[in-house]
């Protein structure tokens, strides 16, 4: 028992361990995007139900000589493939369409590992319950759930804060060969089992199961389908939501996976984990409060929208894994019913990854998962025929419960039509929904163009003559960037670098002989800015858009020794309310003062309703200390009458001719205690919470 119970554990371990572990390895390479976490999730999904379907074929086609024999030959395949680290050898020259490629990385780094390891479980509970009947198999599902939940609690507070990305693949790899000695060990026990005349007391008990075991109907197979795919789209759905106007960050990827696995074990360990009556209320309850949470959006605070999220999720999957047990077969069908939970949980990756995008404009899988986890548990409760309410079927009980779900079906629909108000256009692709607003239309001095990321606003531009060509938002004249072009001492044939495309505001600050040059991922954004927007248009200055991710591409163009020499670089890319973290590490900064000219100026944007990046700015400043570098924050409130917003920016420069203007000093806020503290972030290493205001 205790091996079994050993091998079943690392492998779940080792299971969600490499999840978090490779999604943040590569989130840089894709660009900071929540799709990139969606994605993994659905690739892992997609190979845990090939695993599972393995293992299904192996008990029910084979006998236990094959299966020891075919396990121990993917085991030795496995072993030759480590260690797991990524290559960049896989990266494409452009990512604009990033799902494929990234799924192609996963299967090259760890495909056959997680197929061995998916198949485990299943295949464990197959073969302890054929030497140890007296033992119910389900209790190693609870401890498989029990070591895929440590792996998620632990990474994010215990891993990922004291190991750097590359001990933790080499880590991952070393533990991989443990579970490979025990996993030989549990081969060895079934082959001894069945060839050196061992008893096999389970044989017996199978056969009587065999003549008593209820068959499987097509009926239960959809409930359990149906169970297992809306408790996995609401996972990503969930993820989404909070990645999508907070950060990209492993914490907010495992806190959604953590619950999901918790209602799993305590579903999967006794029934009475889950009362029906009690999970009831507490949905309607949690669908109550997350509708208010969605009305009220981004003016919720992040303890508060994690929160209701998550409990949202929590109760939903305690609710539909609770009817998922109910439903459950007997162990000779526990192979089935496995294929069946991992087969559901990866149409509902599929969906959320996949379909959702090309159908929904937003993010609103969210909703429908909502509303189709309430349509669930009515479903269950018509269909049970021991429950109170099937009996008779009240009138006026069923009628209270669907005049319930209309109403949260309609207030649902209400809430994204109010998120489309005003919209010209909306279009959704892997890095997220982007919307074009019309505001004020009829008020001619005031009728604006607006660029949405989400629910945050990266841009706007005026429609009248009188106003169109101001730079307006986060780029006014008194905002970093506006002081670092306005006040350069250079004043004519500036070379601008720019990181975030947006409307393309800075390029009204450009004269003749000036050059802008614009890094963007999201092809999206230079179409929209392109026919909405006029800045990049109307400019004076020449203007180049660089599609892709800024890191990549200057990195490139440094290895092709191609520096931009430029005498300002900003960098205004937010992949949610945050810089991306990628492009703020130790190993990066270099790039910027490689394409920056040596009395150059580079600006960062770090205007955050729930970050403080200061720190990390401030960390990075202190590497250019020597070469006379100074940190400026430049804190603007923001005009009414200039039509700029309240922002912060930093701005580090060795130029002593911009450093003594006078402009500039008066421009300078002073370092709070906050400000002054240090936070280097590197490639191994970055935790953006320990940012949180």
């Amino acid at each position: 028992m205790i091996i079994y119970a050993a091998t079943v554990f690392i492998s779940a371990f080792l299971l969600f361990l490499v999840q978090p572990i490779l999604a943040k390895y590569i989130l840089p390479w894709f660009g900071g995007s929540p799709g990139v976490w969606t994605t993994c999730l659905l690739f892992f999904q997609v190979l845990l139900t090939a695993g599972y379907g393995m293992s299904h074929l192996l008990v029910q086609k084979l006998s236990p000589r094959r299966q020891v024999s075919i396990i121990l030959a993917l085991l030795l395949l496995t072993i030759a493939l480590l260690p797991i680290t990524p290559s960049k050898s896989f990266l494409p020259e452009s990512i604009s369409t990033p799902t494929w490629h990234i799924i192609k990385l996963l299967f090259a780094s760890v495909g056959m590992s997680y197929f061995l390891l998916s198949s485990i479980s299943p295949l464990l509970q197959s073969w302890f319950h054929r030497t140890l009947a007296g033992d119910s198999p389900y209790r190693l599902y609870t401890l498989s759930n029990l070591g895929s939940l440590i792996a998620i609690v632990g990474y994010p507070f215990v891993i990922e804060p004291n190991l750097g990305l590359g001990f933790q693949t080499r880590f991952w790899s070393c533990l991989y060969l443990v579970f490979a000695v025990l996993l030989g060990l549990c081969a060895l026990q079934q082959w001894k089992a069945r060839f050196l005349r061992h008893p096999l007391p389970a044989m017996p008990v199978q056969e009587h199961e065999k003549s008593t075991a209820t068959p499987i109907r097509w009926k239960d197979c959809v409930m359990w389908l149906s169970a297992a795919a809306l408790s996995a789209g609401m996972l990503m759905a969930t993820t989404n939501q909070l990645c999508q106007d907070v950060a990209v960050v492993p914490l907010l990827w495992l806190l959604p996976m953590g619950l999901y696995l918790l209602s799993y074990i305590l579903c999967f360990h006794h029934e009475r984990w889950y009362s029906r009556l009690g999970f009831g209320i507490a949905l309607a309850v949690a669908l109550g409060q997350t509708c208010w949470i969605l009305y009220q959006g981004i003016h919720i605070g992040v303890p508060l929208q994690i929160f209701s999220y998550s409990f949202t999720l929590f109760v939903i999957c305690m609710m539909l894994h609770g009817e998922l047990v109910r439903l459950k077969p007997s162990p000779r069908h526990l192979t089935s019913f496995y294929l069946m939970i991992s087969a559901g949980s990866a149409m509902g990756g599929a969906f959320v990854t996949l379909i959702a995008p090309q159908i929904f404009k937003g993010y609103w899988e969210f909703h429908l998962g909502l509303a189709g986890s309430a349509l669930f548990f009515l479903t269950v409760l018509f269909r049970d025929r021991e429950d109170p309410l099937h009996g008779g079927r009240p009138f006026w009980a069923w009628s209270v419960l669907c005049l319930a779900f209309v109403v949260l079906a309609a207030v649902l629909d209400s809430q994204i039509q109010s998120t489309l108000t005003d919209v010209v256009t909306i279009k959704r692709n892997f890095f997220g929904t982007l919307k074009i607003l019309n505001e004020n239309p009829l008020d001619l001095y005031e009728h604006r163009i607006v660029l949405m990321h989400g629910r945050i606003e990266h841009g706007y531009q005026f429609v009248s003559h009188e106003k169109h060509r101001m730079p307006t938002s986060y780029f006014g004249p008194n905002s970093g960037a506006g002081i670092a072009i306005r006040l350069h001492p250079r004043k004519s044939n500036l070379r601008i670098g720019v990181i975030g495309l947006g409307t393309g505001t800075l390029a009204a600050y450009g004269r003749q002989g000036d050059y802008f040059r614009f890094y963007e991922i999201n092809p999206d954004v230079l179409h929209f800015c392109n026919k909405y927007f006029t800045y990049c248009k109307d400019s004076p200055a020449q203007v180049d858009v660089v599609l892709g991710d800024a890191r990549i591409s200057m990195e490139r163009e440094k290895s092709r020794n191609e520096p931009g020499n430029f005498d300002i670089f900003a960098v205004d890319a937010f992949s949610s309310d945050a810089i991306p973290v990628h492009l703020l590490t130790r190993e990066f900064y270099s790039s910027y003062w490689y394409h920056l000219k040596n009395d150059g100026i580079l600006a960062l944007h770090i205007s955050s309703r729930y970050f403080n990046l200061s720190p990390v700015i401030q960390s990075l400043a202190d590497l250019s200390r020597e070469s006379g570098a100074q940190a400026l924050l430049i804190e603007d409130p923001g005009s009414h009458s200039q039509e700029t917003d309240a922002t912060r920016w930093i701005l580090i420069t060795a130029n002593k001719e911009f450093l003594a203007d006078p402009q500039v000093k008066s421009a300078v806020s002073p370092w709070t205690e906050e400000d002054s503290q240090r936070l280097l972030f590197t490639d191994d290493y970055s935790n953006i919470f320990r940012l949180l205001k």
